[in-house]
């Protein structure tokens, strides 16, 4: 069964497929990622996970949301938290406000337990990027981020954050580094294979462990689009 759009669906549930359609084709592969996540370790625990792409409108935003929601249907009390702080997406995509966010807890205006958004999912919540600052990397790499790091770890059972693509900025690098392991989204016949190299090359560099590749809108038939997603460890 192919995914078609819905003239009576908001784009949000489109995006959300896990969370409103769970028997789908897609929910399911979403599922078998996060499976594979948690046995892609055996000696440690894989709990904050970063979620980027290549390049943009490569689905890496869908995906960490969708991966936040399977996460959350195990019962397990999740964090999405919207780290592009260039171009925020999950405050559209869960229809809240982005007064207060990430940000706005990195610079200590307020805390993450005020900042934090309940969704209408069980045991998922969002953190919003807040106010779009003009220095995302100095706040991600600074001392704040990492007591941020250990807050959320605190109260959640996985953080999972949604990142600026790894070939337009500096940002998902720093990240990287602080996560415990990182999902690269690739687009079919759009991500090139340089581009996914690269990718690839940046996150080793800053010592990140790459947990997989999530192959997006893989063409099944002809004129018949299934977006189907599969992990893939890298050496």
């Amino acid at each position: 069964m192919a995914l078609r759009k819905n003239k009576k669906q908001s784009s949000s549930s489109r995006k959300l497929i896990t969370a409103v359609a769970p028997k789908n084709v897609i929910s399911e592969q979403y599922r078998t990622i996060r499976t594979n996540i948690q046995y892609s370790s055996i000696d440690e625990e894989i709990r904050a996970i970063m979620v980027t792409s290549s390049g943009p409108g490569e689905g890496k935003s869908t995906t960490a949301a969708n991966l936040a929601v399977t996460f959350a249907q195990l019962g397990k009390k999740v964090l999405l938290v919207d780290a592009d702080l260039r171009k925020p997406t999950v405050h559209h995509t869960f229809q809240v406000n982005n007064i207060y966010g990430f940000t706005t807890v990195l610079t200590k205006q307020t805390t993450l337990e005020k900042a934090v958004v309940k969704t209408e999912e069980d045991h998922l919540y969002i953190l919003t990027c807040g106010p779009i600052p003009p220095n995302p990397a100095e706040l991600l790499g600074s001392k704040s981020m990492e007591l941020f790091m250990e807050a959320a770890k605190a109260m959640f059972d996985y953080v999972i954050f949604d990142t600026p693509p790894l070939l337009a900025v500096a940002d998902p690098q720093i990240l990287a580094n602080q996560c415990d392991g990182t999902v690269l989204v690739v687009y079919s016949e759009k991500t090139e294979i340089e581009q996914a190299k690269k990718s690839k090359e940046l996150l080793q560099n800053a010592q990140s462990k790459l947990l997989g590749v999530v192959l997006n809108h893989k063409e099944i038939k002809k004129n018949d689009y299934y977006y189907y997603y599969g992990t893939y460890g890298s050496k």
